[in-house]
């Protein structure tokens, strides 16, 4: 009896072993880091799948335009994620609207910067965002 305790013991420590090698290689590990142009592919759609989902998410009454795309950086493992720093600013625009929004001028003006990280497998049109922070300009 005591020789079964034992084997069960070790079976459950080399499955706990295995366990813990396998979760290790899981670890995301980047294989290129690198800062890119706004003319790289899958940028623009990128920033516009970004615009889209701030605007949809936002509170604020008025859609948001990018002025400025301070830098990129793309990460590339199994996927890509790009690391983005924003300029945008509120539009005339209400939500139901997206053309021919210019930008609020007087007490409705609003200018912010905003950081996001975003999952992307542009290949298959799938986007996430991982990380978004804003604060005003």
């Amino acid at each position: 009896m005591a020789r079964a305790w034992q084997a069960l013991r070790l079976l459950l420590a080399m499955l706990a072993a295995l366990v813990a090698i396998t979760n290790e290689g899981r670890k995301k590990t980047f294989l290129k880091v690198e800062e890119i142009p706004m003319t790289e592919p899958y940028v623009e759609d990128t920033i516009q799948f970004l615009i889209s989902y701030f605007n949809q998410e936002n509170k604020d009454a008025y859609n948001f335009r990018v002025i400025r795309i301070l830098n990129i950086k793309r990460l590339i493992s199994d996927h890509m994620e790009y690391h983005m720093n924003i300029e945008m600013r509120r539009t005339t625009c209400q939500k139901s609207e997206t053309k021919n929004c210019k930008f609020q001028e007087g007490k409705l003006y609003k200018q912010i910067k905003c950081f996001f990280s975003v999952f992307v497998i542009p290949w298959f049109g799938k986007y996430k965002i991982l990380s978004r922070n804003c604060t005003d300009a």
